[in-house]
This record gives structure tokens, C-alpha cells and sequence, in this order.
């Protein structure tokens, strides 16, 4: 098996379960994984002290990188990283992406992975959507991006939070095309 190189990037937006269950999810991953590289916006710490009371983000055995360092590896294509997720992703993110405005390496990054036509997963997280937001998916759809709302299912029957959020983690562990274990409709 080929093992992966993933950069996740989070951002702002509200979710910060949806981030704390993913860095998880990749720990219990490392075989599969050959590198992994995490920026993390200023906001996104905040929100994640926020929600969830800690700053244990800061815990995990992740290389994490500065969103103003451009000689992060991901930030070049012939780095060779094959996906990248960007959990939770405000819609400014979102916004910037689908204008090609690479501001600092979560935006460069993101446009780093579409030109080499390898695969962007953007975890968006708001609601309502306006028709701007529905418009910039679109276009980062035609680009070759892949939008996975933070729309949890129940088919499982999740008792906790991150039993919850974990339901859409492992559609996004799925779409990266990792072998792990999970729920399955009519299995």
C-alpha cells in the first residue's frame, strides 16, 4: 500500500470536534499515513479553546506549520502530497479558494492540490448557505475539489458528540481512501 501524504488545514469555523476527531482518526492511521502536516489558523485556536475548552490541538505528534510559512513542503507540488483536508472550512476559506487567492498556506496549499489535480476535501461548516457560498462550492467542484458538508448521519446511532461528529470524519477518511473501520449502510 502506498502510504499517504496529507496536509490538514482548520480554519475558523465553528466545529472544532469535527478537527479534534480527525487528528484521531490520523493517529490511529500512521500506517497508512507517511507524512501529515497541520496548519492551523489563529481563529481556529481560538474556536477550538472555545468549544472545547483546551488546547490540546497542540498535543498530537503532527508537524504543525505557520499559515505564513510558504516553504512548508505542501506549499510546492513537486512536494508530492496527495490530499489535503481542510476541516472544519469557513466560507471565507471556502471564498478564497474558489477565487484562486492564495493569501497564506491554507489558501496556497489548496491551490497547490487542485493545479496538480490531487484531491481537496473541503469539510465546509455553515448554515444557512447563501447563494455565494452555493456558488463558490460549485466552482470549487468544477475544479476538482470535493465539498463534504458537516452534515452528520444517525444511521449508526451515535450516543456522544464525537460519536456524532465521527460520522462525517469517516466519510472524509473515507474520500481520502484510507482502510479503517466504520459504520456501513446495510452491513
Amino acid at each position: 500500500m502506498n502510504k499517504k501524504k496529507i496536509v490538514v488545514a482548520v480554519t475558523g469555523a465553528s466545529g472544532s470536534i469535527y478537527a479534534k476527531v480527525l487528528f484521531d482518526k490520523l493517529k490511529d492511521l500512521q500506517d497508512q499515513i507517511s507524512e501529515i502536516g497541520i496548519i492551523m489558523s489563529d481563529n481556529a485556536k481560538d474556536v477550538w479553546l472555545h468549544e472545547l475548552g483546551n488546547k490540546d490541538y497542540s498535543s498530537y505528534n503532527f508537524r504543525f506549520y505557520d499559515k505564513r510559512d510558504f516553504m512548508a513542503p505542501f506549499a510546492s507540488g513537486s512536494a508530492g502530497f496527495d490530499t489535503m483536508i481542510v476541516c472544519p472550512c469557513s466560507m471565507g476559506t471556502l471564498g478564497r479558494v474558489a477565487s484562486g487567492v492564495s493569501d497564506d498556506l491554507i489558501t496556497r496549499s489548496a491551490d497547490v492540490i487542485l493545479k496538480e489535480r490531487r484531491k481537496l476535501i473541503l469539510l465546509v461548516r455553515e448554515t444557512p448557505y447563501s447563494l455565494i457560498h452555493i456558488n463558490n462550492m460549485k466552482t470549487v467542484t468544477e475544479a476538482g475539489g470535493i465539498i463534504c458538508p458537516a452534515t452528520p448521519s444517525f444511521y449508526s446511532l451515535p450516543k456522544t458528540i464525537e460519536e456524532v461528529a465521527a460520522t462525517v470524519i469517516n466519510r472524509v477518511i473515507d474520500l481520502v481512501g484510507f482502510d479503517h473501520d466504520s459504520y456501513q449502510w446495510g452491513k
